[in-house]
Parts: structure tokens; C-alpha cells; sequence
């Protein structure tokens, strides 16, 4: 099974420091939508493990987060592909949980819903909590420089992170170079 991992703000869709609090502040960092129907029909599975502590905040409530997913779904499959499991963290920073990034408990969520390693797997994020959830599992940390990405590229980044522009390059990258696929 060839299993791409996500973060979703910042890398599918545009980020907001206010948080994305409705289906209309959600909106796609251009090329993000296609890139993962690009995969999908490459025979990708594309995962998502975000960060939501929105909900934990107040600030929207899980039907509102489910109708975002929603629309990612419906857009992606217009362009004729799908999106895998997506999960998520909704708790604060501050509640101990074993989920929110930079832990990698939805990372290993992930692994167990598909029954694969993630040594070596590629997960995607624009964030240093991204890129250490990755490190935690002995994932391959993959930086893009949308969202929070230039700011996290300007910081100390892990030796072995690779550096894309966008979602749609490491699209490209995966379909035209056929990176390493776990069985």
C-alpha cells in the first residue's frame, strides 16, 4: 500500500491564527484539491491527522468540523479521487492527550486503520509539531512551505525533513518519481 499522511491546515487549506471556524473560512491552498486526486488516481491512499483544539476551544463544534471534511471529500472526488481516513486531534493544548501533534498518537491511528509501519512513511505538515510527530514514529518529515511553512523553514528543521513548495509538488514528486511505498 502506497499511504501519504496530511496535516490539513496549512497544507490542503489555507491556515488562520483566528482558526478556521466554518465550512466557508475553509479554502483550499490552490493546487492542494487536485494534487490529492492526483494521488489518489496514482493508487495513493492519502491520510489526514490534524490538529483541531478549535473544538476544544469553543470555537466550533464537530458537526461544523465533519462538514469541513466533507467538503474536502466532495472536492476531491469532483476531481475523480478520494480521501482516506481522516483523524483528529480536538483537545487543547493543555489536556495531556496522547494525540495532538507533535505526539503521534493519530499518526499511529492511521497506521493501525491501514495495518502498516510508518518507519519511513511520508508525512506531510507545515509546522515543527508536524515534522517532530513524524520524527516520533521514525516517519520521513516532509515540509511544505504553505501555511505556517516558511516561518518553520526559517527555524532549526530535522536533517533528514524534505523541503516541497506546496502540496502539489509533492504530489508530482510521488507520482513522477515513485517514492518508497510501504507493504
Amino acid at each position: 500500500m502506497k499511504l501519504l499522511i496530511l496535516d490539513r491546515d496549512g497544507v490542503i487549506n489555507h491556515d488562520s491564527d483566528a482558526y478556521i471556524r466554518s465550512v466557508g473560512e475553509w479554502i483550499p491552498i490552490p493546487g492542494s484539491i487536485e494534487a490529492i486526486a492526483q494521488l489518489s488516481k496514482a493508487g495513493w491512499t492519502v491520510a489526514v491527522a490534524t490538529n483541531q483544539s478549535g473544538i476544544a476551544r469553543g470555537y466550533y463544534d464537530l458537526a461544523t468540523l465533519d462538514a469541513m471534511h466533507a467538503r474536502l471529500r466532495a472536492l476531491v472526488a469532483e476531481q475523480g479521487g478520494e480521501v482516506g481516513l481522516i483523524v483528529y486531534c480536538p483537545h487543547g493544548p493543555d489536556e495531556g492527550c496522547d494525540c495532538r501533534k507533535p505526539k503521534p498518537g493519530m499518526l499511529q491511528t492511521i497506521a493501525r486503520h491501514y495495518q502498516v509501519e510508518l518507519a519511513g512513511l511520508w508525512f506531510v505538515g507545515d509546522s515543527s509539531s508536524d515534522l517532530k510527530a513524524a520524527l516520533a514514529v521514525d516517519s520521513q518529515p516532509v515540509l511544505v512551505k504553505t501555511g505556517k511553512g516558511e516561518k518553520t523553514l526559517a527555524g532549526s528543521l530535522p536533517a533528514s525533513t524534505l523541503v516541497f513548495d506546496d502540496l502539489a509538488a509533492v504530489a508530482a514528486e510521488l507520482i513522477h518519481n515513485s517514492a518508497p511505498q510501504n507493504n
